[in-house]
């Protein structure tokens, strides 16, 4: 029987760097994802690791950058505000293919906004938050036992691909206790010959570096990043389906606002409703195809359902190619919506006909 510990979504993500390998965290203090720092200061030097709490969000994103150039398995965490002033050392971190995990536990903005749960950092996300031509691998979890698992994920494939893994979650997740299986079964890092160690037999040493003054030189490096990008998206896609097959309506949201969708679906299945959920697991890569599909068959309709003014809906809007309606339903300010709230939502759309 798997071990299974009451914990918190923020002290899960905690557990799950350490056994997965994590031997550097450098963050800052900020609600609603202290309880990582904390929990990474308490277990982190027990376990082999360092513990490091940055003067400053900038300073911690550049230590990690240090640290995953050198080949250690390393993290940062915050959350929205404090994540903003990452992006610069992000960007320098994508520019040089350096593995890493990022963990954003999201609040209500813009500003330093609220501590309560927000979803509004989808564009910084999954457009690249920073300068430049880059993408980050974006995981969304929507249970405690998802932020262990796809923080495990997170670094095995940041090291697969050489690039920085954002764990995307949001306050509600970060503070939510549930049961969690700490079952871990890791793939065999990979030899990182490019790692800046020394010479170790070399002719000359590995540098690890983002500036460069020939055009074309840089032009062959933003090709190669982007067919970086290509390849996840034709082997890394994740995502999970609901009712899909004989839906009329169907929901998409991921994280919290995943949560809730399912308990409206399940709602609405009940008064015999077709209705379906669409929860991207991967932001980026964002599973256009699977959820293309879904025009084909008796879906009428999508409804969008996000903390936030609207961010993914443009891409649901973008992937369906607007060939069915696509309805929204978000909240900001740190407010959630009831499972009541989204099922009316359904109701009145079902009872439109979809439009």
């Amino acid at each position: 029987m798997s071990e299974r510990v009451l914990m918190k979504g923020n002290e899960a993500i905690g557990e799950a760097a350490i056994r997965a390998g994590c031997l550097y965290y450098f963050g800052y203090p900020i609600t609603p994802q202290s309880e990582i720092p904390e929990y990474m200061a308490k277990q982190l030097p027990q376990r082999g690791g360092v513990y490091l709490q940055a003067e400053s969000e900038v300073a911690a994103v550049n230590m990690v950058y240090g640290a995953a150039a050198c080949g250690v398995r390393s993290m940062t965490s915050s959350s929205s505000p404090g994540f903003s002033l990452k992006q610069e050392g992000i960007s320098y971190i994508a520019a040089a293919e350096l593995p890493c995990l990022l963990v954003n536990v999201q609040r209500g903005g813009p500003g330093l906004g609220t501590i309560q749960p927000g979803q509004a950092d989808y564009f910084q996300a999954t457009k690249g938050g920073g300068h430049g031509d880059y993408r980050l691998l974006v995981l969304a979890p929507n249970s405690v036992q998802e932020m262990f698992d796809l923080t495990i994920l997170g670094f095995e494939l940041a090291d697969k691909y050489r690039i920085p893994a954002l764990l995307l979650a949001d306050g509600a997740l970060g503070q939510m206790m549930e049961a969690v299986s700490l079952e871990v079964s890791l793939q065999a890092k990979p030899e990182k010959q490019w790692a800046v160690t020394g010479r170790r037999g070399r002719v000359e040493p590995n540098v690890v570096k983002t500036l460069c003054f020939d055009q074309d030189t840089l032009e062959e490096h933003n090709r190669s990043l982007q067919r970086k990008y290509k390849l996840l998206e034709q082997q890394e896609v994740r995502y999970e389906e609901l009712y899909t097959e004989d839906a009329e309506l169907i929901l998409v949201a991921y994280g919290i606002s995943a949560r809730l969708a399912r308990s409206a679906v399940m709602q609405a299945r009940a008064k015999g409703l077709r209705v379906g959920l669409f929860r991207p697991i991967t932001l980026f890569p964002f599973p256009e195809e699977a959820l293309f599909q879904l025009t084909a068959k008796n879906t009428q309709a999508f409804l969008v359902v996000e903390l936030s003014s609207g961010q993914m809906i443009e891409d649901v809007e973008r992937v369906t190619r607007r060939q069915k309606p696509v309805h929204f339903h978000g909240r900001t300010g740190g407010n959630i919506p009831t499972v009541d709230e989204i099922y009316d939502q359904i109701v009145q759309i079902m009872n439109k006909g979809g439009n």
